[in-house]
């Protein structure tokens, strides 16, 4: 049985000063999408046609600043890792690649972090295509959290056999390869500036509470959908169908 499906992500983006558009613009380039305004600062980014909706992206503006590290970040997966191109679209670079960690740490417009991966060299050793690779999540139990995920998606878990992470395969509606989590000693302290939505099946919001998520927000008169936090405090949406 699975609960729910991955519908779509959210990313939100401080009001003012153009930069809810820049973050668009900056997303629908790297992950070619296309850009179109939903009212006031916020963006609908739309696949192309034919193309999984899963991969639709909603950029919010929001009031408030980035506050901290962020805890729920994409993994993208460029032609030989080269982050130039994602650089003269308007991201900067934290941590350039190094034999330990073969990836690069980039910031997009508004400050978020995303990691730039090379296609691997070998079967299941790491991202297989071009684009948006996995979805990371920081946990303070990674393995209990996505057990807790994967029991909601029927997806599965794998555990890497020298690194502390875990990942899940087979998410319902995921549009990326993979669905990772990763083990840190802080505690979540603010909300997620990305966010992930997902489509109700064979469970209700009262299911999702019985197993450990906490009702944040009822549907507004004019929405359709409630805002959940998972048992570590990540803020998710649920629709209906």
């Amino acid at each position: 049985m699975v609960d729910v499906a991955f519908k779509d992500l959210c990313i939100d983006a401080t009001a003012g000063n153009g930069r809810p558009a820049a973050v668009a613009r900056f997303w629908a380039d790297a992950l070619g999408l296309e850009a179109t305004g939903a009212g006031g600062e916020d963006s609908k980014l739309s696949p192309p046609h034919g193309d999984a909706d899963e991969r639709t992206i909603w950029v919010n503006a929001v009031p408030e600043d980035i506050a901290g590290k962020t805890r729920v970040h994409l993994d993208l997966c460029v032609p030989d890792g080269d982050p130039a191109p994602l650089l003269a679209a308007g991201a900067s670079l934290i941590r350039s690649a190094d034999p330990g960690r073969p990836w690069h740490v980039l910031e997009e417009p508004d400050g978020a972090a995303f990691c730039v991966f090379p296609p691997a060299t070998e079967p299941g050793a790491g991202p297989s295509g071009h684009g948006a690779y996995e979805l990371v999540v920081d946990a303070a139990d990674a393995g209990s959290l996505a057990a807790w995920w994967a029991e909601r998606t029927g997806a599965t878990v794998h555990h890497h056999p020298v690194r502390p992470f875990v990942w899940l395969e087979g998410v319902a509606g995921l549009p990326f390869e993979r669905w990772e989590f990763n083990p840190v000693p802080e505690p979540k302290t603010h909300k997620n500036r990305i966010h992930w939505d997902v489509t109700l099946l064979d469970a209700t919001v009262d299911d999702l509470v019985a197993a450990g998520s906490t009702l944040l927000r009822e549907p507004a008169p004019d929405g359709k959908w409630w805002v959940l936090a998972d048992p570590e405090g990540n803020e998710f949406c649920a629709f209906e169908p």
